[in-house]
């Protein structure tokens, strides 16, 4: 598949079951032996598409959410916004809060159209940065978003899943002029 057959378009309320499958599906494939298997195949595709409906309706604007479309199918979703500290406050930075593409998706080209039109959002925005937490030991994401410009900053985080430890690194990276102009969406 081509590049040029994906969209890149905002999100709306019609697609937060679809949205729930890509990422039930992304979480699945993506932290299987990572997490407890338990905890992966409790996960509802109802239950997540009531919280992105959820989400999008309190949305403040603040948050981006962009999804992939392939020949009329949703195959990538990704979503950004405003960084807070541990405290709750925000800091001026943006955050990377999820991106996930289907499994047969993978090395499409949809990850890497998500990620600009998410660093699009947020340089116009105008943040600085954009921050995002990886599951330490997940190597493939690490080196996707390493590949799109991002670095470990130094800080990590325990992360906890049904008694099982998940460590988080921070990534980070610059934004510029030149991310705020990328193609707009479709």
């Amino acid at each position: 598949m081509s590049a040029a057959e994906l969209r890149i378009r905002h999100m709306g309320l019609d697609d937060c079951e679809n949205v729930a499958r890509v990422r039930v599906r992304g979480w699945r494939t993506a932290y299987a032996g990572m997490m407890p298997q338990a905890y992966l195949d409790a996960m509802s595709v109802q239950e997540d598409a009531a919280r992105r409906r959820a989400h999008l309706a309190g949305d403040d604007g603040t948050t981006h959410h962009l999804v992939a479309e392939r020949a009329g199918e949703i195959v990538g979703w990704g979503c950004c916004g405003p960084y807070r500290d541990e405290a709750g406050r925000p800091t001026g930075d943006a955050e990377l809060y999820a991106l996930y593409v289907l499994p047969e998706h993978h090395g499409t080209g949809a990850g890497r159209a998500l990620t600009a039109g998410l660093l699009a959002r947020a340089a116009a925005d105008g943040h600085p940065r954009m921050l995002l937490w990886v599951l330490t030991r997940n190597a493939r994401a690490r080196r996707f978003y390493e590949r799109a410009g991002f670095v470990p900053d130094g800080a990590e985080a325990p992360f906890d899943v049904l008694g099982t430890a998940v460590p988080e690194t921070r990534y980070a990276r610059r934004l510029s002029a030149a991310d705020a102009a990328a193609p707009s969406l479709g």
